[in-house]
């Protein structure tokens, strides 16, 4: 901060704390295990920023399953009613608005700023745990570099500070030069690292707001491949790269996934956007700063085209991707995400996601479901991992009650790639039937299940009304 405004501050009482907000939710989550169900009401809250258009810019994890959303100005004591506008799960932000015009009376939208340098200075404002107060730490920028974000799973670009962030932080905004630099959004989690700090910076709030003002947040899009580096001599003259050009070796390319029939395995990725990529995977963010080259692939939009420079069996080809969402088997985190299921006879089926992964202890996740999670890719044959989570016990499905987290093969012959097939698969059973397979390689249960077709319409009645489930599957699956 330079002397000039700091001294402006001593005169005029801090005009940044009335950017300030004080968040209060009320949260409710969806059961994953029994999804036709929520869990129990929780309170808890946050901090946030006054913006232009008399909006809050703050975290999304801070409004995820929020019912009720109150929003407390600095130095008041009125709470007002707020709701979310546009969120972001990807980069972590959201966008509140209050209806009463009263709340943004003697208050200041933030200033916008850039992205700081290693060592500027800044200040982190906000309502951490251990009192009522606004609090306001100071510190350095220590780092600028790609993450992975704790609530999406994303790599994006992230500030490090040694100024103290703690619960109650999560959406605050963090000055630099009296100017926004970004929003405090999570502390490393590891004990051993002390003083460490991140914050979402200007590029990914630049990104999120250029989704709004194109009307939809589509979230952030990947190139859809693995790559590794080339450092080694004997992989450069492999991949058959000229002494000056330098770039990656593309080992796998995603299904579906945004390069999917433009860039091969084994190719060479030159440059994305028209940057250079090192042989390391990095790039020239500015002057001797380097970071991640998937930082160019997140300032695109979904839907946009990217320019890909690759070499390709020694020949430079120039390619134009059109950009899309991440293509993981297992879907990546999205908070609020209404669960899917249909209950048949009272077997629950369901997709493997992170959200159903997540309702329960890491601990006690089978390892191949673990595996699933981290590395499972999208295949022709396999869209998403469709479970039989647990069975609602009754009659008609007795000898099955034990069966827990097994992976659907087959229905009545037809192969699952989804949760859409299972649906259509049970309007044909086979004979007097109705027969699913289990993938044996992630079963410990048994491979087969036989219901008899005459019994599961009523079957399936009696299960929902013996565990007050309302409806036999989810809103998505109504009407196949």
């Amino acid at each position: 901060m330079t002397e000039a405004v700091r001294q402006q501050r001593v005169v005029q009482g801090d005009p940044l704390r009335k950017s300030v907000v004080k968040l209060f939710t009320v949260t409710r989550k969806p059961n994953h295990y029994e999804p036709w169900s929520h869990g129990y009401q929780h309170a808890s809250g946050g901090s946030g920023c006054i913006i232009d258009g008399k909006r809050i810019l703050t975290n999304a994890h801070v409004v995820t399953n929020a019912v009720f959303i109150q929003a407390l100005k600095n130095g008041d004591v009125k709470k007002y009613v707020a709701r979310v506008e546009h969120v972001s799960h990807d980069e972590e932000l959201a966008v509140l608005t209050v209806d009463d015009p009263t709340f943004f009376e003697d208050t200041s939208p933030v200033q916008w700023g850039g992205l700081p340098v290693r060592q500027d200075r800044v200040h982190v404002y906000g309502y951490p745990i251990g009192g009522n107060e606004l609090s306001i730490t100071a510190g350095v920028i220590s780092r600028v570099e790609v993450i992975s974000y704790t609530h999406s799973r994303r790599w994006l670009l992230a500030l490090q500070t040694d100024a103290a962030i703690n619960p109650g932080n999560s959406g605050g905004p963090v000055f630099s030069d009296g100017k926004l630099a970004g929003v405090a959004f999570q502390s490393h989690e590891r004990t051993t690292a002390q003083n460490t700090g991140y914050v979402v910076p200007m590029p990914v709030i630049e990104h999120f707001r250029r989704e709004i003002a194109g009307g939809k947040v589509l979230g952030v899009p990947s190139l859809g491949v693995f790559w590794q580096k080339i450092e080694s001599e004997a992989l450069r003259e492999h991949a058959r790269l000229k002494p000056k050009q330098s770039g990656v070796l593309i080992s796998r390319v995603m299904f579906a996934g945004s390069a999917h029939g433009h860039i091969r395995e084994g190719d060479v990725l030159l440059s994305v956007g028209g940057t250079r990529i090192e042989q390391d995977g990095t790039i020239v963010l500015r002057g001797e700063d380097r970071v991640d080259f998937s930082h160019v692939v997140s300032q695109c939009r979904v839907g946009e085209t990217l320019a890909c420079e690759i070499l390709r069996n020694g020949k430079r080809l120039k390619l134009k991707v059109s950009m899309k969402g991440p293509s993981t088997l297992v879907p990546l985190p999205q908070p609020d995400r209404v669960p899917t299921y249909f209950v048949f006879a009272g077997l629950m089926f369901v997709p493997l996601t992170s959200e159903y992964l997540g309702s329960w202890d890491w601990k006690d996740v089978d390892i191949r479901f673990q595996h699933l999670y981290r590395d499972g890719l999208q295949s022709p044959k396999r869209r998403e991992v469709v479970i039989v989570s647990h069975v609602l016990a009754h009659a008609e499905n007795q000898g099955y009650h034990d069966i827990r987290g097994a992976i659907v093969a087959r229905v009545n012959g037809k192969e699952i790639r989804e949760m859409k097939d299972v649906v259509k698969a049970v309007k044909k059973p086979l004979g007097k039937l109705h027969v699913i397979e289990f993938d044996q390689s992630l079963y410990t249960f048994g491979s087969h299940v036989a219901l008899r077709a005459a019994n599961v319409a009523q079957a399936t009645k009696e299960v929902l009304a013996t565990y007050g489930v309302t409806k036999e599957r989810s809103e998505d699956l109504e009407g196949l």
